[in-house]
């Protein structure tokens, strides 16, 4: 960022930060529940489609789109979350297991996202205008293939300067998060030291990932707390399980919404 550029609109903790990169299911776009429910779709099937004897009951209970979502898949590549998920439940985790249920994950998904375009956030979006506007460097970086059709789609993509996604992850054999991989590339190609650059991000391998590659700050986004685009303001003071384990995953900060990290909000004087 260059001398004299005007970072009043943004909180003090993001002043510090030369750049930014922002995850995108779930911090851009509220994709983030359109591959939970891909996922859920994928692995009841998977699980209801085992034989007799190939698993106890518990291991065959329906996937928790919530809990299991965050803990397991969230963040993660499909091949990873699948993986993750299917050991948990001491189920087979080989590649053909683990590449049946990713594909399975990949149509469905597919086909939510041709029926129905997903929205960015609003406060996420005055979020990226203003550090546009303020000149400051901004890379976007995730594990979804779809990532540049997402933003693209919101309108956004053109606010980068840089995009990191999963086919490109893919092609440069980055390892998936909790691995910080992924946004030291989004960091190298803004020119920026990590330590230098804020990193916003919604899970919890991914606040890992920024702790693990020393981010200079790391912003958790507790969307538990918050409505989806356009929806109800978050409870000032509130907090959350979710908002509590972002923090032992290595969050500094964590948000309901990004126009929290904004100085100056509407209704409020300048």
């Amino acid at each position: 960022m260059s001398p004299g550029t005007d970072r009043s609109t943004v909180v003090p903790a993001l002043r510090s930060a030369r750049a930014v990169v922002f995850d995108t299911d779930g911090v851009l776009t509220d994709s983030a529940r359109v591959h939970a429910a891909a996922w859920k779709e994928a692995f009841d099937a998977y699980l209801g489609a085992l034989p007799p004897g190939a698993a106890s009951a518990s291991a065959r209970r329906p996937f928790d789109a919530a809990e299991e979502y965050r803990r397991y898949v969230d963040g993660r590549s499909r091949r990873d979350g699948a993986a993750a998920f299917l050991a948990a439940r001491g189920l087979p985790a080989g590649e053909d297991a683990v590449e049946a249920v990713a594909a399975d994950k990949e149509r469905r998904f597919t086909e939510r996202l041709r029926a129905r375009p997903v929205d960015a956030y609003p406060g996420s979006v005055r979020l990226v205008r203003a550090l546009r506007e303020a000149g400051v460097p901004m890379a976007a970086a995730s594990a979804s293939r779809h990532a540049r059709e997402l933003l693209a789609g919101a309108g956004l993509l053109d606010l980068f300067d840089t995009l990191v996604d999963g086919v490109e992850a893919a092609d440069l054999g980055l390892p998936g998060k909790p691995d910080p991989a992924l946004f030291l590339e989004a960091a190298r190609r803004l020119g920026v030291p990590a330590g230098r650059c804020a990193l916003v991000e919604d899970a919890l391998a991914g606040v890992e990932a920024g702790r693990r590659g020393g981010f200079g700050l790391v912003v958790g986004v507790d969307r538990a707390r918050g409505g989806g685009p356009g929806g109800p303001a978050p409870a000032a003071g509130s907090d959350t399980s979710t908002a509590r384990a972002l923090r032992r995953h290595g969050a500094d900060l964590v948000v309901a919404d990004l126009a929290e990290l904004l100085a100056v909000r509407e209704g409020q004087p300048s």
